[in-house]
Order: structure tokens, then C-alpha cells, then sequence
């Protein structure tokens, strides 16, 4: 039982190391109370804190923070819903309302509609495009003013500086879940987000292999989000951590290429004759192309406008199922960020109860989400031109 315990090597590991122990010895029952009280630095159980998990969330917050006016910290979740939970019930309680996007992440509007309100809890769903809405959705106990850089499943893009001067006016926080964007794309910080979410799960890890999400912004709202992450026990695993961060270090090349041909996809699809809409904030015709085109980074490939792409064809929902189920290059899977192309089609996912009445709101029955991988552009172009070639077949349906 009492095995001796190697030394630290003494030079610096290139791979981040990964600490599995779910608990830390002291010295004496001095240290381990100063550790436990925050008066010294140190780990003593995981469940409070682990510098395999530690390393993720400092490592976002150096991106998310590399021009932003503050100092960053960060906090891990066991997943990006954990994040976003944890988040608002650090800063709201019974009588709190909050004005959210519409349309909004369907898990996002369930825990807002279906968990809070039944603590107390008031949400208002409003088209963030319009921010004299928004204002107009404002109440005394507004706390929190909630975005997302890039919405789902439209690709609606928040205009982060004005959404900005409405939470200021109500004495609200701004924060903002940027999952879609990642911080290769947008920096919500730099433009006056308080709090950044991310669900990790999808671009950082990149590989469908690990659950994690991650908050960051200013020290003293993260230090309050930290306790509320201890109280209710979601902390991330130092695996998926690892993974996670790992995942980092690719995030650049891969969402640049995801990006680039997620452009490509678009433009060329939308040419389709049995194709009624493209969303994709790339394309000139989308509402929030000028906004995107303020707020996202440019490479030599141009400008960023993140990798998820949303096409309605002609013919309802009978048109958008046939058209995912004859996809052959792109699999029909959840989630967005991996290496592989994912489609799903949405209201057959509302249908099964993945998303709840609502969340989807102004979505045609026939829309189709790609997210975009690392595959080639021409190769995910030929295999939804065949998918939609093979929709002329089909009887003429109401759309």
C-alpha cells in the first residue's frame, strides 16, 4: 500500500502531464486548512480543484483574453451545459429575469424555460438582430443579458458591442456563449463581454472523443462561478481535460480550414436549384454578414465566419429527411467541431424531443445543419449535390 513516490523529473514535459489523483497529502492539518481556505496555493481534492483541469481553463483563458482590456481566469465544467448552468446560478436567483436570443441552443432554452422558471426564474426570447428590442425586453430585475456569437441554428450573429451598451444601461452582465465562433473566430471579451462560454465538447477537444466546457472572463465573476462549480459538484475529469487542452493546440489550423470551406460549401450550394435558403453568415445575403464582418478575425483566407452551415431545400420536412438520409460523405450525428461533417436534420431532432417547442423558432420543417469538418470542400459538395439531385424524385410537397 505504501509504494515509494517517484521524484518530479527536472526537466519540462512538451505533453501536459495528466493528474488522475482524486486527492492531495499535506504536511500537517495546518497546511491542508490554509490550502482548503485559499490562503496558500496548493490542490487537496479534485472535486474543488485539479491542475490537469487547471491547465484547460488558464490555457482558454490566455485565448479568449489576448486583447481584452481585463485579466482573464477561467473555470472548467464536466460539460458545456454544466458551464452554462453553473453560470446562471451564480448570478441569478428567485425574481432574476433574463433576455435571451430567439431563436436560442435548445438545451440553452430548456434549462432557461423548463428548469429555472420553476425556481423563479423569467426569460424573455427576443431576435437579438434588433436591439431596440432588446432594450424594449429590459425589466428592473434583468441580470443578465444573454448571447451568442454565433446562434444555432441560423448562424444569427450578436452584435456584441451594442448588445454590450444595453446590458451596461440595465446594470446587467453580458455574457456570451461563443462555441461556435471559438476564439479564432471572436473574442467576446474584447468587445464587452462579461463572461465567454464555451462547450469544449465541440471545436477545442476537435475529435468527438471528451465532454468538457469552460467560463472565462473577469477574476472576480470566475472566482464566483469556481464556488458555484464546487457547490453543485460538476467538475471536468483530468482526462477529457487533457484531451481538451491538447485539443488546443490544433484549434487555429483546424478551425481555419473548417472555416474556408465551410465558405466554399455555402456559396456553391446555395446555387442549387432545389436549395430555398442557405444560413450561413458568409454569404452576403445572410443578415448578419456586415456585423460579421466587424467583429470576426481575418486570415489570408479571408474573413472567418465560423463552420456550421444551415440549408433548407425546397419540399418541407418530408424534403429536408430525404435529404439527410441520403447524405453518404456527411454522417447524421449531434453535435458540431469534430473532424467528420455532421448533418442534422432539425425538426425531425425537435420531433424526438432533442430540441423543445420554440428553440427553433422561424426555422423552416426542411432545414438541414451541417457542421462543417476536415474533410475537402469538393468532396462534401458532390455528396450534398447528389443528396439534392435526388429530391427532383420526390412528389411536390408544401414547404
Amino acid at each position: 500500500m505504501h509504494l515509494p513516490t517517484p521524484s518530479p523529473p527536472g526537466q519540462e514535459a512538451i505533453g501536459q502531464p495528466v493528474w488522475r489523483s482524486a486527492s492531495w497529502a499535506f504536511g500537517s492539518s495546518g497546511e491542508h486548512a490554509d490550502v482548503l481556505a485559499g490562503h496558500r496555493p496548493g490542490y487537496a481534492y479534485s472535486r474543488i480543484d485539479n491542475p490537469t483541469v487547471d491547465a484547460f481553463a488558464m490555457a482558454v483563458a490566455a485565448l479568449e483574453g489576448a486583447a481584452a482590456p481585463e485579466d482573464v481566469a477561467g473555470q472548467a465544467f464536466s460539460s458545456g451545459m454544466a458551464a452554462i448552468t453553473g453560470t446562471l446560478l451564480t448570478f441569478l436567483g428567485n425574481g432574476s429575469h433574463v433576455v435571451a436570443p430567439a431563436p436560442v441552443n435548445a438545451a440553452t432554452y430548456q434549462l432557461l424555460a423548463g428548469v429555472l422558471s420553476r425556481f423563479g426564474v423569467s426569460a424573455d426570447f427576443v431576435d437579438h438582430s434588433d436591439l431596440r428590442g432588446v432594450r424594449a425586453a429590459i425589466r428592473p430585475t434583468t441580470k443578465i443579458v444573454y448571447a451568442e456569437t454565433l446562434a444555432d441554428p441560423t448562424m444569427a450573429v450578436a452584435d456584441i458591442r451594442g448588445l454590450y451598451q444595453v446590458a451596461r444601461e440595465a446594470g446587467a452582465l453580458l455574457v456570451v456563449d461563443s462555441t461556435f465562433a471559438t476564439p479564432v473566430v471572436c473574442r467576446p471579451l474584447e468587445h464587452g463581454a462579461d463572461l465567454v462560454i464555451h462547450s469544449a465538447t465541440k471545436y477545442m477537444g476537435g475529435h468527438d472523443d471528451c465532454v468538457g466546457g469552460v467560463v472565462v472572463g473577469r477574476p472576480d465573476l470566475v472566482a464566483k462561478v469556481r464556488q458555484t462549480r464546487i457547490d453543485t459538484g460538476s467538475a471536468l475529469s483530468p482526462d477529457d481535460a487533457y484531451l481538451l487542452r491538447r485539443g488546443l493546440e490544433t484549434l487555429p489550423l483546424r478551425v481555419r480550414r473548417m472555416c474556408s470551406t465551410a465558405m466554399v460549401f455555402a456559396a456553391a450550394l446555395a446555387r442549387h436549384p432545389h436549395v430555398r435558403r442557405v444560413d450561413y453568415p458568409g454569404l452576403p445575403t445572410h443578415p448578419g454578414h456586415q456585423t460579421a464582418r466587424h467583429l470576426f478575425d481575418s486570415g489570408p483566407e479571408g474573413t472567418r465566419f465560423g463552420a456550421v452551415v444551415t440549408l433548407t431545400p425546397h419540399g418541407g420536412f418530408r424534403a429536408g429527411v430525404a435529404l439527410a438520409d441520403r447524405l453518404r460523405t456527411a454522417a447524421i450525428a449531434p453535435s458540431t467541431g469534430g473532424t467528420h461533417t455532421k448533418a442534422v436534420h432539425l425538426a425531425s431532432a425537435a420531433r424526438s424531443g432533442e430540441a423543445p417547442p420554440g428553440a427553433g423558432a422561424g426555422v423552416d420543417a426542411g432545414a438541414v445543419r451541417f457542421a462543417i469538418g476536415l474533410e475537402d470542400a469538393e468532396d462534401l459538395i458532390a455528396d450534398v449535390t447528389q443528396a439534392l439531385d435526388a429530391l427532383g424524385s420526390l412528389p411536390r410537397a408544401r414547404t
